[in-house]
């Protein structure tokens, strides 16, 4: 008697460890078959009295046949005279007892070799007959099981050893394979959350045999839920399956997983949660009623990407929209909260858009009495169409009903107003974005003003700038930061007028907090306000608003504000409020000595240097300097002339005086920028200078503006033409005179050529320059009264027309 592992195909293994334990009956040379030299199954005998495997016996004839032989005997190679198989009943009963009982030995020895404490090897030999057992035979399972080898092979899949642990997974699944009662089996206790495991492992054989197992475990409905449960299992597997690492067939196998789970709903929201979305949208769209509300409910309470978001509106988008068409209030919550989650992103909002969202939207939020939505559902009806609005698509032409209204129609506006005055905070602050996007596009945004025109919504809309709530006072900010280039002057009336909501927007404008878009929203309103309006500057003044705006300018300038998408527009906005205060310069003694006190002379001409799109920065600093440089001329303190004494009578020698340092080349008195705001000693003219060759025509329009201020009358011009040349202005200003890009800029330069071609070198120079020439020529042939005069002395100047002309009566 060997002491040896049979497999079930005779073939054995040495153990020395479990030889002296239990002693196998031996392998008889009659069970063998000489063909295959295996235990036969099915032994038949010929007429010379030999027995062979059936099967091994009929492709030896056939062979014969193949080949043109007759047939022989295998063993003797003599001829036979009869092919026919006579069954060996007897032997292969025997073989059959002797099998039984060697498997029955062989199992003993199995179960002692997978107890703690054995060897590897031993192990190994133990899974391997196992793995062949049950590859023999279904019915051998079963034996497995009966004889309670599942539990301890699931137990080695905890061995420190990484043979043992692979091919333990590996027998698990050919043990499982077929066999429903096995995978109960298997799935009792904690294996399963042991097999998961297995999918997050540094070794990529156990990682890929632990996903063939689960894959044979999820063919069962009641075991796929039960993976489910196991915490990251279904993420893991879903990573797996989209992951471009693995080889091809532990991606298919992840991916067969997961369309196996997907049998239970509790999975699919977990797919759905990590991003797999297409179990989901398939159940929302083709389950049975009660599982496509379960599935849109769950799509209301999902986190989803962008991506995500845009897939979900092309599946289901139409579906979710019809069930807020017709649906009952249950359905329509759960429509309209999964419809929320998705409208957030531009892409799908345009897309439920052209689905039809607006009619049934529209109608829920405007719908009074017995069938209207809940207040909370009114709310996220206004989140979705505040984000509808976002999307930036074209609203004039998106139909809402049978009447041919639009979202911009006038009815329609009057009733989203008359919501945001009678609702609660949350409606109104999304009902106020809505008008937000609708005021941030040039082609809706004047229907929305001409209807807050007619209704007399400004003064509701002013007060929300003191609710406590950040958002809604946001977007009433925003709003009316959208209209105010169209309604200035009812705005400036309204603030001037009620003291308290341009308190709060001044307190906005001066937290510390840093540049938000709520300070950056309320500067830009109140920067689009009539500069004029001398009444609400003056009104600003006593709110001190001045003074924070100078600081708050002063700290980004800086660089005491930390920077964000903001700071800019924020900047922008104050600079061009502070700008607002030099309109009042010459009626105002005290807004003088702010300026001075504050050096805003300076700090406009360091604002001129602002570049990358900071254009209206620039064009408000230029505009300020005009103002301030007007006042140069009237604070500029002429020297007095000290009395010579009588010394100097006596002496003449001693008369002569010292010269008086400080005095401008210009103005011809003691000036500074602090002072008296003159250009020319703050040394702005070479930044006023370069701005004439900006892009934008406002820059140019403002700091020509501000340039001209030194030539005007009172003043020494020839002094003020020599500065300009020496820093290229006299070239810049003739070439604005040559590009003619606007009519005020026509003016401004023919203004200003006119008073330097007084100047008989230039002159001369410019005489001969065609281009000059043509573009003074033009301005007198077709502008107005005023510029054909002083083109007219200009073509003088260059002596292109006789000094006696005088052809047009002087205005």
């Amino acid at each position: 008697m060997a002491e040896v592992w049979v497999g079930s195909d005779g073939s054995g293994g040495h153990s020395d460890e479990l030889s002296h334990e239990m002693h196998l009956e031996p392998i008889y040379d009659s069970f063998v078959c000489p063909l295959t030299k295996k235990v036969m199954r099915d032994p038949v005998t010929l007429e010379n009295g030999l027995t062979f495997e059936r099967e091994a016996i009929e492709k030896w004839f056939k062979d014969c046949r193949e080949k043109g032989r007759k047939p022989t005997c295998p063993s003797t190679l003599k001829e036979l005279h009869s092919i026919d198989l006579n069954p060996s009943i007897a032997l292969r009963n025997t073989i059959e007892e002797w099998t039984k009982r060697n498997e029955a030995a062989q199992i003993d020895i199995a179960r002692r070799s997978l107890s703690s404490g054995s060897l590897e090897a031993d192990v190994l030999q133990a899974l391997d007959y196992i793995h062949l057992l049950c590859k023999r035979s279904k019915s051998h399972k079963q034996v497995v099981r009966n004889a309670g080898l599942i539990p301890m092979i699931s137990e080695m899949l905890k061995s420190t050893s990484s043979k043992v642990r692979f091919r333990s997974l590996e027998t698990l699944r050919i043990v499982a394979e077929g066999d429903a009662d096995n995978k109960d089996a298997i799935a009792v206790g904690d294996t399963i959350r042991t097999i998961v495991k297995f999918l997050s492992h540094d070794h990529s054989q156990e990682r890929e045999e632990a996903v063939f197992l689960l894959y044979e475990l999820s063919k069962s409905e009641s075991l796929s839920e039960k993976i489910g449960d196991v915490y990251g299992s279904i993420l893991i597997l879903v990573g797996m399956a989209s992951s471009k690492s693995e080889n091809v067939l532990t991606v298919e196998r992840a991916e067969k997983t997961l369309e196996n789970l997907e049998t239970c709903e509790k999975n699919v929201r977990q797919m759905a949660e990590n991003g797999r979305l297409q179990p989901l949208l398939r159940l929302l769209l083709k389950g049975s009623p009660e599982t496509k509300l379960a599935m849109a409910e769950h799509l209301g309470e999902l986190a989803l990407s962008n991506d995500v978001k845009l897939l979900v509106a092309q599946t289901a988008g139409a579906s979710l929209i019809e069930v807020l068409q017709s649906g009952s209030k249950r359905a329509k919550e759960v429509a309209l909260k999964a419809l929320n989650q998705i409208s957030s992103y531009e892409a799908s909002a345009k897309i439920l858009v052209k689905a039809g969202i607006l009619p049934p939207l529209i109608r829920d939020l405007f719908t009074v009495g017995p069938h209207q939505l809940p207040m909370k559902l009114k709310e996220i009806s206004a989140t979705i169409l505040a984000d509808i609005v976002a999307s930036g698509a074209d609203f004039v032409a998106i139909p809402l009903g049978d009447e041919r209204q639009t979202l911009v129609s006038e009815g329609v506006v009057h009733n989203l107003l008359h919501l945001i005055s009678n609702t609660g905070p949350a409606i109104e602050c999304k009902l106020l974005q809505v008008l937000v996007g609708l005021t941030s596009s040039p082609r809706t945004v004047e229907s929305i003003v001409a209807v807050v025109r007619s209704s007399g919504a400004v003064m509701s809309l002013i007060q929300f700038i003191q609710v406590p709530q950040r958002d809604l006072r946001m977007a009433a900010i925003k709003l009316l930061h959208n209209v105010s280039p169209f309604m200035g002057q009812e705005l400036a009336d309204a603030f001037r007028n009620n003291a308290g909501q341009l308190g709060s927007l001044i307190r906005i404008i001066a937290d510390n907090g840093g540049a938000s878009e709520e300070q950056a929203a309320a500067v830009g309103l109140l920067a689009e306000l009539p500069e004029q309006d001398s009444g609400l500057t003056r009104r600003l003044l006593a709110e001190e608003a001045f003074e924070i705006i100078i600081q708050k300018v002063m700290r980004i300038h800086q660089g005491g504000t930390r920077n964000n998408r903001f700071l800019t527009p924020y900047l922008e906005g104050l600079v061009r409020v502070l700008s607002r205060v030099t309109f009042l310069l010459q009626d105002e003694p005290a807004v003088v000595k702010l300026c001075q006190e504050n050096n805003l002379g300076a700090l406009f001409s360091e604002m001129l240097q602002k570049s990358g799109g900071q254009d209206r920065i620039q064009a408000a600093s230029a505009l300020a300097l005009e103002h301030l440089s007007q006042q140069s001329r009237r604070l500029s303190r002429i020297p007095e002339a000290h009395d010579p004494g009588f010394c100097c009578v006596i002496f003449p020698c001693f008369s002569s005086q010292l010269p008086v340092i400080g005095i401008c080349r210009v103005h011809r008195g003691l000036c500074s920028m602090r002072d008296s705001f003159c250009l020319v000693e703050g040394q702005a003219v070479d930044k006023l200078v370069a701005c004439l060759d900006h892009e934008n025509e406002r820059v140019v329009e403002a700091a020509l503006a501000a340039v001209c201020t030194l030539l005007e009358d009172g003043q020494d011009i020839e002094a003020a033409v020599q500065l300009l040349a020496e820093d290229e202005g006299v070239k810049l200003i003739l070439e604005v005179l040559v590009q003619n890009r606007s009519e005020v800029l026509r003016h401004r330069a023919v203004w200003a050529a006119e008073r330097i071609l007084r100047t008989d070198d230039i002159a001369n120079e410019v005489s001969g320059n065609q281009n000059i020439v043509t573009a003074i020529v033009e301005a007198f042939r077709n502008s107005d009264n005023h510029t054909k005069q002083l083109a007219e002395k200009a073509l003088k100047h260059i002596d292109r027309l006789p000094r006696f002309s005088g052809i047009f009566p002087r205005i």
